[in-house]
């Protein structure tokens, strides 16, 4: 399995900005125009880019599409999407704005029915990533602010066979902060079934990177550390193909 770099970009009120630790309270702001941000990531040998929809992620509904729609057309990327899917409509929406994954997060955890149902359609197959957002091995859901009772490990297992593009497992503590990911964790998700993991959460250094090279995991999603100029994306992506 090829290890991949996907840059991402956290979209609120049209622009770029980070959460610390999923907290919409502590907000950096980037004075960077998020079009042409990834176009430069495109340049520096990126292949995906992650799109967060933060506005959408807190008010439930998909609220940035068309610039999010401008953004991938315009980038050449291909681009997963996430940020306030909660029906297959959203889904669909997002698919025709050029998305080649959707991300599931809330929804699928609070109404499992409805995704199971969704992923059995062959149309959605290697479309939807599975996002697990955990605090503390717990399922975390509604833009972070709340915390179920369901384990990650075991929502991994339960989809080992479903024909899911992957899962993406968010260390919600470790989010924004650059401390480093939670290597323990995102090893027990991978090695808990089959469906490709996508880190997410704490990267701050190269280093941190190539930690992530010794797990069974398909990527890793890097956000602040781009924009503060803590890691490189072109020295990341060469690291990761020399390595």
């Amino acid at each position: 399995m090829r290890f991949t770099i996907v840059p991402s970009i956290d979209l609120r009120q049209g622009q770029v900005i980070r959460l610390q630790q999923g907290d919409y309270a502590q907000q950096i702001n980037y004075d960077v125009d998020p079009i042409h941000t990834a176009r430069q990531f495109k340049t520096e040998g990126a292949e995906w880019l992650h799109i967060v929809d933060l506005d959408g992620a807190k008010e439930g509904r998909c609220v940035q599409t068309d610039l999010i729609s401008r953004i991938i057309s315009a980038s050449g990327l291909k681009v997963q999407v996430g940020g306030g899917v909660r029906s297959t409509a959203d889904v669909d929406r997002l698919i025709e704005c050029g998305a080649q994954r959707v991300v599931v997060g809330t929804k699928a955890i609070e109404d499992w029915s409805w995704f199971e149902s969704l992923v059995e359609q062959s149309q959605y197959a290697q479309k939807l990533v599975l996002a697990i957002d955990a605090k503390n091995g717990m399922v975390a859901t509604r833009g972070w602010t709340q915390t179920s009772q369901i384990r990650a490990v075991d929502i991994a297992c339960r989809v080992s066979d479903w024909p899911l593009a992957g899962l993406l497992y968010t260390d919600v503590s470790r989010d924004g902060m650059m401390g480093g990911p939670n290597l323990e964790q995102t090893r027990h998700l991978a090695e808990a079934g089959r469906v490709p993991v996508i880190a997410s959460g704490g990267v701050g250094t190269l280093d941190h990177i190539r930690s992530l090279l010794t797990l069974p995991i398909w990527g890793v999603i890097v956000g602040r550390s781009l924009y503060e100029r803590r890691i490189s994306l072109h020295q990341a992506i060469k690291l990761i193909r020399t390595d």
